[in-house]
């Protein structure tokens, strides 16, 4: 009998979901002093060591039948299924965005699921490496990861930051490659635009817009961020106004740093002047590479007044090394495309001694995606995504193996994958 018979077999003729049910009421339940609650978890614990005892008799790898019943639902194990015949290789790292695709604030009160903090445990124990891959800074996601997942599991040396977007990598236990700052290798011209639009960012900001954003504490991008809450009118308003002057401040930093083209001064949207050259050459630019931006620029009557050939070859040059994205009302960012999440990624799969790759990488926007698209061009995993990421990472993970999760959960992608590594030992 075949795999897929057995398990056919398994749903069929055993009480799973109820199974189901008491292992996650085992694995779950708060710690608590109660002499009344704990007896409701040792009678729940022992129904489950007898349901799990009663599969492990009735097949010849009961305790995997057992587990593997315990753990997911009839779905994710067939589709676990569907992967181990389409890839017959177990994942070897987790590589993870965190907002929007661990948690979730429409949903989860922006905290990560306890469900999902315990399923990273697991893989942690069962020795598979964890690249939590994000935009923030540093300090803040090490602090929520040590709040959820404790500090001897991020402290463990196997688990690997990847922050603002792969700039920089830190994996505690590594000895002198703890901490790798890849911006340094950059070229120095290319930190000098950094360093300008950095010092300008709110100094050169009209009164209003400087009283309504925040510099994000990183240590090398540059992230404006709104003083309202994310996702709001007000936020929204601010971060379009906010990415207009971004543009606008990296048009003229980048020039400046080309010789021969001559600086053309910033315009003082304050006063409501024309935009300079440099100005409209960046609008120009990176409305062309950008729909999203484009729509913002015509939204905030900021459309450039040049098209993107009439941008100088030497400023263009520069410009394709320089990322603008924009997220609306949430942020509005410059990085370096020499530095991204899959640069990042590479960086920590080496510190982490992963030679042959094979991860899960989960994620919601442009900047995973090209995660996601790395892992697939390598041979090196697969994706999932959130059913409201961006669309292009929709359109990707749909073209590939279909795994697209509700806000919130993506447990159930990380209760698949665990099958999937099981079926790999079976």
């Amino acid at each position: 009998m075949d795999r897929y018979d057995l398990l056919y077999r398994l749903y069929e003729e055993y009480e799973t979901d109820t199974l189901y049910d008491l292992q996650n009421f085992v694995d779950l339940f708060p710690p608590v002093d109660s002499r009344v609650a704990l007896g409701y978890w040792q009678d729940a614990s022992d129904e489950l060591d007898d349901r799990k005892r009663e599969i492990g008799e009735s097949f010849a790898v009961g305790e995997t039948m057992a587990e593997i019943a315990a753990r997911a639902t009839r779905e994710q194990t067939f589709t676990a299924l569907d992967l181990h015949a389409e890839y017959d290789r177990s994942v070897n790292a987790l590589v993870l965005d965190v907002d929007e695709t661990l948690r979730s604030a429409g949903r989860t009160d922006n905290e990560i699921p306890r469900e999902t903090l315990h399923l990273l445990t697991e893989f942690h124990e069962a020795d598979v490496p964890i690249v939590i891959c994000t935009g923030q800074t540093l300090e803040n996601v090490k602090g929520f990861m040590i709040q959820g997942l404790g500090t001897e599991l991020v402290h463990s040396g196997s688990l690997s930051i990847v922050y603002e977007a792969g700039t920089g990598v830190f994996t505690p236990g590594h000895g002198s490659n703890t901490k790798r700052l890849l911006y340094e290798g950059l070229d120095e011209e290319i930190q000098d635009v950094f360093a300008q639009v950095r010092s300008r960012a709110l100094t050169a900001a009209a009164p209003e817009l400087r009283r309504s954003v925040h510099l994000q504490g990183n240590e090398f991008n540059v992230t404006l961020k709104p003083n309202f809450d994310v996702g709001s009118d007000a936020a929204a308003e601010v971060i379009d106004e906010g990415l207009v002057h971004l543009i606008d401040l990296l048009g003229q930093s980048v020039v400046e740093s080309v010789e021969g083209v001559g600086d053309v001064g910033i315009e003082s949207r304050e006063r409501g002047d024309e935009p300079h050259r440099s100005s409209d050459w960046a609008r120009a630019y990176y409305a062309a590479a950008d729909p999203e931006i484009a729509t913002v620029l015509e939204g905030e009557d900021d459309s450039p007044t040049c098209d993107p050939d009439d941008v100088p070859p030497e400023v263009a040059a520069r410009f394709d090394r320089i990322d603008v994205a924009y997220y609306h009302a949430d942020a509005a960012e410059i990085g370096s495309l020499d530095l991204d999440k899959p640069t990042g990624v590479a960086e920590a799969l080496d510190v982490l001694g992963i030679d042959d790759p094979f991860v899960l990488v989960m994620g919601d926007s442009k900047s995973d995606l090209r995660v996601m698209e790395w892992a697939d061009a390598a041979d090196a995993g697969i994706a999932a995504a959130p059913e409201h990421a961006s669309q292009s990472v929709l359109d990707h993970v749909r073209s590939r193996d279909g795994l697209v999760y509700g806000p919130g959960d993506a447990g159930s992608v990380l209760r698949t994958v665990s099958v999937l590594n099981r079926l790999a030992e079976w």
